[in-house]
């Protein structure tokens, strides 16, 4: 049986994206830093070592771990850390499934579709921490899809404004299409790309058309 460790995979998009991969036959593990979310593996993402425990916690459960999808994010709090647990924690632990050159693993990194937007406003503040972390990790997707070419797949999803109130999209904004984005829109995303034996460096937006606005 295929298996993935989905960080923050306990809630909201987390948990839409673990009953999609469950659905699909992947045996699914969780992370969370909450004691009380049910994840199958508790970890702080903000610690400089949590994502190498992480790592070792989620093989000691299943050696044949093959592919991570990197989900957790902060959306407020200290910037270091947003900046450790929204894009260094997912880069490392790319780069460690990537050391397992015996398999064929893949990543899928959760991104934001405003990134994407080719006239972004600067929103200053403590957003624009996140959002700058969200677009070093869009960089680093394309990066390490070059880089571990050889063992690993890397894409990347950029979801749109899922929810509403919590969170960074607390509005839903102008979209071109008549559907709004929801989670399981997004989940099906990323099992797409989990499964797509060819894609790798791709990023795929799941906003309706939000990122497209300003070029009309």
């Amino acid at each position: 049986m295929r298996s993935v460790l989905v960080t923050g995979g306990n809630r909201r998009l987390g948990a839409a994206i673990s009953a999609k991969l469950r659905s699909e036959g992947w045996r699914v593990l969780t992370s969370s830093h909450r004691a009380d979310s049910g994840a199958d593996i508790l970890a702080d993402l903000s610690e400089p070592s949590g994502a190498a425990k992480l790592y070792l916690k989620a093989l000691e459960l299943e050696p044949e771990l093959s592919a991570i999808v990197n989900n957790a994010a902060l959306f407020d709090g200290a910037e270091e850390d947003l900046r450790m647990v929204n894009l260094e924690s997912a880069k490392k632990l790319t780069m460690m499934l990537a050391g397992r050159e015996d398999a064929q693993c893949a990543v899928v990194n959760v991104l934001d579709a405003e990134v994407l937007a080719e006239n972004a406003a600067q929103v200053g503040g403590i957003k624009e921490v996140y959002l700058e972390t969200k677009r070093g990790l869009l960089e680093y997707t394309r990066k390490s899809a070059c880089l571990f070419a050889g063992t690993l797949r890397v894409n990347a999803v950029a979801p749109g404004p899922v929810f509403a109130p919590e969170g960074v999209h607390e509005k839903a904004g102008e979209i071109l299409l008549s559907h709004r984005p929801s989670a399981e829109d997004v989940a099906d995303a990323v099992a797409f790309l989990l499964s797509a034996r060819s894609v790798t460096g791709a990023v795929l937006p799941v906003d309706s058309g939000q990122h497209l606005l300003d070029q009309i």
